[in-house]
């Protein structure tokens, strides 16, 4: 069976940083090739490329993941009916427990607010469209009866077929987050969502060492007479050239969205706009561990992007052997000759061009990634992210 997968490929040089620590405060890492390696998490990197999100996609297209999730939704009753302010919480409440099976109470050890009140939270993190949660308000406020209460709302729900009403609402139109990364629902396992991306942790291409930055503050009204810090701390940190991967499986996608969600899209528009607003987001997102200490805003030197129809491919083995600094010191030049190596050998070994229909983009900076360039066509960014949807489009019949 013929599948479409978006391969992405980025080399990334970050100087000192400690982009994603661990329960220590120092920067991950992991042994690959026999040697330490800087490592960022993919839940980190997910996190960021969620967060780039909210500059690229409206907020209706976006989820929200939360344990506050009664919260999120008696905002949206009240927004629809202000009356409705004293009860909204509890109504929110019981049809997420009808809707998800979740039970939505006050966490034993909450902060109460100022009348003594507490509001009432999920156990897990939740995490449901803004269109989903617009429909549960909907759906809370007719079910709330003339009286608008909750203990109507309550026997509303009894009926099965408005209790599966509820349970639809959550299980349709799902946001472009949660059809790319996944949902679990640990008391309705038919509620969750496949993940249709993968991310996977990225580690440098070489030995990567952790120092530690040993720093004092001075009292700015310590007078001359006072010597000695205010206060003294040390922070680790590494820095390294990056290989950042990720794959998303179009089809997968195209399920979790489904194919039109206004009637003045055309079928294709919700995965094509998915998977250029990704592309974007994964490129250009850097996880903000200690980013005001040390400043590190960089941008990927180099990015490969391929289509294939049968599997994901990472191109990581082409690291296992650590790169070397170059004469003149540096990792990129040496790291883009390995990928400029190991691409071509491990697609003629498996057939893999030929059976890809031989489509592929890179986007590049620079003279020392100049060996990348016979991998793919050249392109912009901007380039990339058209050509990259175009294609997708036509893969999937949308092209017409």
């Amino acid at each position: 069976m013929t599948r479409t997968i978006l391969d992405v490929h980025i080399l990334q040089t970050v100087p000192p940083s400690n982009l994603n620590r661990d329960d220590t405060g120092t920067p991950k890492s992991a042994y690959f090739g026999g040697v330490r390696r800087a490592r960022v998490s993919s839940q980190a990197w997910k996190r960021a490329t969620r967060k780039a999100f909210n500059d690229l996609l409206p907020p209706e297209e976006l989820g929200v993941r939360t344990k506050k999730v009664a919260e999120a939704l008696a905002e949206r009753i009240i927004a629809r009916d202000e009356s409705l302010e004293p009860v909204a919480v509890e109504l929110a409440a019981k049809i997420l427990k009808a809707a998800t099976g979740s039970d939505i109470t006050v966490p034993k050890r909450k902060g109460k607010n100022e009348d003594g009140s507490a509001a009432p939270e999920s156990s897990y993190l939740m995490f449901l469209s803004r269109r989903q949660l617009d429909a549960l308000a909907e759906l809370a406020i007719a079910g709330s009866g003339p009286g608008k209460d909750v203990q109507a709302l309550e026997e509303h729900l009894k009926n099965k077929e408005n209790k599966a009403r509820a349970r639809a609402a959550i299980d349709a139109r799902h946001s472009v987050d949660i059809a790319l990364f996944g949902r679990m629902v640990a008391d309705s396992a038919d509620l969750n969502v496949e993940a249709a991306a993968q991310v996977a942790h990225a580690l440098s291409v070489h030995k990567s060492d952790i120092e530690s930055d040993y720093y004092t503050a001075v009292d700015d009204l310590n007078t001359d007479e006072e010597t000695g810090a205010g206060m003294i701390g040390t922070i680790d940190f590494n820095s390294a050239t990056l290989y950042r991967y990720a794959a998303v499986d179009v089809d997968e996608l195209r399920r979790n969205l489904g194919v039109g969600l206004r009637k003045d899209e055309a079928p294709g528009t919700p995965v094509e706009k998915a998977v250029t607003a990704f592309l974007e987001a994964f490129i250009t997102s850097l996880p903000t561990g200690k980013i005001n200490t040390f400043g590190n805003h960089t941008l990927p030197s180099a990015v490969i992007v391929k289509v294939r129809d049968r599997r994901p491919v990472s191109f990581i083995g082409a690291f296992e052997k650590p790169v070397q600094k170059g004469k003149e010191g540096g990792f990129l030049e040496q790291s883009c000759r390995r990928l400029a190596a190991h691409v071509p050998e491990l697609e003629k070994q498996y057939g893999l061009t030929k059976k890809d229909g031989n489509r592929g983009w890179v986007f590049r900076v620079g003279e020392d990634t100049k060996a990348l360039a016979d991998l793919g066509s050249e392109v912009t960014l901007e380039e990339l992210l058209e050509e990259a949807g175009a294609e997708v489009a036509r893969r999937l019949g949308f092209d017409a």
